[in-house]
């Protein structure tokens, strides 16, 4: 059964722009090895913990560096999760989050779906 679905899009240059306004953002939403990828990936993973937010109901206290996009040898993403963000999954009964992320032509987007 789908407990949650969220959805975001994620302007690059708007995302580069608030960045660069506020020194340390970065750190606090992407995880180190996140950090290392391109401007429009990085804008990608910020637009896949929102989308995963959102499926989640929005609770307040999860933290950005609890949840990282990962991809299989193949190329299909996937979170990894900790501390606040495994918890609320734990506590909605979530078995199974599917995850679909792009970015070209200066946006990116993402969608998740919470299965239980």
């Amino acid at each position: 059964m789908i407990v949650g679905i969220g959805t975001d899009l994620c302007v690059v240059e708007r995302f580069e722009a608030m960045l660069q306004r506020r020194p340390g953002l970065s750190a606090r939403l992407l995880t180190s090895s996140e950090q290392e990828l391109s401007l429009p990936s990085q804008a990608a993973r910020f637009a896949a913990k929102e989308a995963l937010a959102k499926a989640l109901g929005s609770p307040g206290g999860m933290r950005w560096l609890d949840c990282q996009v990962v991809k299989s040898d193949v190329g299909v993403p996937s979170f990894e999760t900790t501390d606040t963000v495994a918890a609320r999954i734990a506590a909605l009964g979530i078995a199974t989050i599917h995850l679909s992320i792009s970015h070209d032509g200066g946006y990116a987007t993402a969608m998740v779906v919470c299965e239980s």
